[in-house]
């Protein structure tokens, strides 16, 4: 069986396909389960984030893989094949390594060196071992990779270039200006209260804005924020409103759950509530998992209307409302590119400013290049200690199966000789015993120790093949060995070191 990853990202699809083919809801794990269900395959995961989508498989044949997989991404993305085959891109075995591990240290991000690809990486694990799709190759693998992220991190400057998709929106929205001197004082309203959705949140409060509303379908989870939030600005909570169908939120009145400290208040409110606490928002960021439009360009244009009949001084004397739109599909109408009084910074418009020379946050662009250099080389260096662990452990039970066959041959060695020697006592039998077994153990531990070394060099999965012929191995066995680690390892809870980064 062999790694096989088939993908498209912002690299090598327009920011309009991969808004097509993002996966919502269900959509992933109806995705990983019709993998494994496919014949070439006998394990699946699926990475997808607001700017790829990549489908892991362990398969049998490279050709048909690679057929099956793209029908499938076509099939659960709605991308007709023909539309979306020109934007796929294939990585087999070592390849597909060094690709998650690159990704994983964020140097596939739109935003180099981005962290939060860590998180994301854990959650399409998590997907793979809730649906028993992810088995020995694909727990090895991702697991590694959340590793191998930490330690790019820690060794590396690599978090000069961007510590997330949400830090490069905001520079882009400040347009030059320090994100703390453009934010601060300001009123956001944040849609959606996901791990992109409080890393905005989190990210506004620290830039100072006057007042954060958080505004989620669910409203207990948006509470939940704002309190984390005030708690660790030093806030001091007050009592929670809730919603209520009272004549008080008839009237006009707040109705959310809010938590004060000086110079911030952060309040909860369901997302109905959004068209009303529009008008009063300086900056908007929007990341849900929504299907349609959150924020259509008629209501924006109603919000701007409502903004205008404001008293003077109620918002700051800049025209333009920010709008950052995380989500894929998006979530704000493209159309507000085109309004008057709006500056909307997409997924799209994000890209494109990635792409340019001087566009991605960071130091100095010398270092910035050093750091990538660094991390490239550890990417290297852990791909061939996968490559080599995983070969060793492919010959492995070939080893287990040979030393029980040895074993039971001693067995039964000992047993006939009890019978030609019925005399013998205890002691007489156990040192014989011993003495059979320890010659057994002599006689395979050298080929054994150097048959696992040379397994783990490149080409070394035929030394498996040459032992289970010299030695005549029952490949029922070897398999049924293969079966029981197998399972052992998709028994193991999660990394709990791989958390969110």
């Amino acid at each position: 069986m062999s790694l096989l990853v088939v993908g498209l990202s912002h690299r090598s699809a327009p920011v309009s396909v991969l808004e097509r083919a993002a996966l919502v809801g269900d959509e992933q794990a109806k995705l990983v389960q019709d993998t494994l269900a496919a014949e070439p395959a006998t394990e699946a995961a699926v990475l997808a984030t607001c700017n790829r989508i990549e489908l892991y498989a362990d398969v049998d044949k490279f050709h048909a893989g690679v057929a099956e997989l793209s029908t499938l991404l076509a099939q659960h993305t709605g991308v007709g094949l023909d539309e979306l085959t020109p934007y796929l891109y294939v990585h087999y075995e070592d390849r597909a390594v060094h690709h998650l591990f690159s990704v994983a240290c964020g140097l596939d991000s739109m935003v180099v060196g981005e962290g939060q690809i860590l998180g994301q990486i854990k959650d399409a694990l998590a997907l793979g071992q809730e649906l028993h799709t992810a088995g020995r190759l694909l727990n090895d693998l991702f697991q590694q990779a959340l590793r191998v992220g930490k330690r790019a991190h820690s060794e590396t400057g690599i978090d000069r270039a961007g510590q997330s998709l949400v830090t490069f929106g905001l520079e882009q929205l400040a347009q030059g200006a320090p994100v703390a001197e453009w934010a601060r004082g300001k009123r956001a309203l944040v849609i959606g209260a996901g791990s992109m959705s409080s890393l905005a949140a989190a990210t506004l409060a620290r830039a100072g804005v006057s007042e954060l509303v958080i505004a989620n379908r669910t409203l207990e989870r948006a509470l939940r924020l704002a309190e984390s939030l005030a708690q660790q600005h030093a806030a001091t909570p007050a009592a929670a409103i809730t919603p209520a169908d009272s004549a008080d939120a008839e009237a006009g009145a707040d109705t959310g759950a809010e938590t004060l400290r000086e110079g911030l208040v952060a309040r909860a409110v369901p997302r109905d509530r959004v068209p009303a606490e529009l008008p009063h928002a300086d900056i908007v960021v929007s990341c849900t998992g929504a299907t349609g439009l959150v924020l259509t360009a008629a209501e924006l244009r109603t919000a701007l209307a409502q903004r205008a009949a404001c008293p003077p001084g109620a918002h700051p004397a800049e025209a333009d409302v920010s709008l950052l739109d995380l989500a894929m599909p998006r979530d704000i109408d493209a159309a507000a590119h085109r309004i008057e009084g709006l500056h909307l910074v997409d997924i799209e418009s994000l890209a494109e400013a990635a792409a340019e020379p001087s566009g991605a946050p960071g130091s100095s662009a010398g270092a910035m290049a050093a750091d990538v250099d660094k991390v490239r080389g550890i990417v290297s260096e852990e791909v061939a200690a996968f490559g080599a662990a995983q070969r060793a452990a492919h010959i492995t039970p070939t080893v287990v199966a040979l030393r029980t066959m040895a074993a039971d041959v001693v067995a039964s060695e000992i047993a006939r000789l009890d019978g030609r020697l019925p005399d013998l006592d205890d002691k007489q039998r156990a040192e014989i015993t011993q003495t059979v077994r320890r010659v057994v153990d002599k006689l395979l531990h050298a080929p054994t120790v150097r048959v696992k070394q040379l397994a783990s060099t490149p080409g070394g999965a035929g030394y498996a093949d040459a032992l289970r012929e010299l030695f005549d191995l029952d490949p029922q066995a070897v398999a049924a060995v293969s079966r029981a680690d197998g399972s052992a390892r998709t028994a193991e809870p999660n990394d709990p070191k791989g958390g969110r980064a």
